[in-house]
């Protein structure tokens, strides 16, 4: 495996790129033996990924058991996404005042490469592009404590989702795109109103009764059983 200057922070955006793109089912064990020996590095750096992860609130890590990818409960995933739709309207709000025509353009890209991933059958980073699309709209509305919080709710959302979710929503993409528009117009009213219709789909598309068992990790990292 090809290392960065910075191994840890190289190892937990792997192990976060591998949860929000549902590769990493909730409720999978990380162990840190495993781990340490998938990605040719010490256990204390895999602790170190694993505690940050748990910050994020998308690992959980319990006493004598070790970590897992966190598995929200019915009532726990209800409120990550009520919380995640108040922050949500409240960036709208903002990027109505602050979206100019550079910020315009890079959202724009955003669409695309999530676009180019679905028409790729590539739905893992399709999902991870569009949360990437929210975090960086919501930097494109000048606040940041806004963006720290709305990172961890969208990464919970897929956790979510890859529980709970029984379809896709192909006219999310589309979506975007008219809410970005309506931003770019500075029109309040709409893209409050379009951002409750979009984030709507997330919970119609969830059955609460059902759960996904976890994941292998030397499957999910591409390391057979022989090595």
């Amino acid at each position: 495996m090809v290392r960065e200057s910075n191994p840890n922070l190289d190892i937990y955006r792997q192990l976060f790129d591998s949860i929000l793109e549902q590769r990493l089912a909730p409720n999978t064990k990380l162990n840190e033996q495993e781990l340490a020996e998938i990605f040719g590095v010490s256990r204390t750096l895999i602790r170190q990924a694993l505690q940050r992860l748990s910050a994020e609130q998308v690992v959980v890590i319990e006493k004598n058991r070790g970590a897992f990818v966190a598995a929200p409960d019915p009532l726990l995933a209800r409120q990550i996404l009520q919380a995640r739709e108040l922050i949500e309207l409240a960036v709208v709000d903002l990027a109505c005042e602050q979206l100019g025509d550079d910020h315009y353009a890079r959202l724009q890209t955003m669409i695309e490469l999530e676009q180019e991933a679905l028409d790729e059958g590539d739905v893992g980073a399709a999902l991870r592009r569009s949360g990437e699309f929210h975090v960086r709209f919501a930097e494109a509305a000048g606040n940041q404590p806004y963006v720290n919080i709305l990172r961890g709710l969208i990464s919970q959302t897929s956790l979510i989702i890859a529980m709970y979710g029984h379809g896709g929503n192909n006219c999310a993409r589309d979506e975007h795109r008219r809410l970005l528009d309506a931003v770019l117009a500075g029109d309040k009213v709409v893209s409050a109103n379009l951002m409750r219709h979009h984030l709507s789909h997330i919970a119609e598309s969830c059955d609460f009764s059902r759960v996904k068992s976890g994941s292998k990790l030397k499957g999910v990292f591409g390391v057979s059983k022989a090595s």
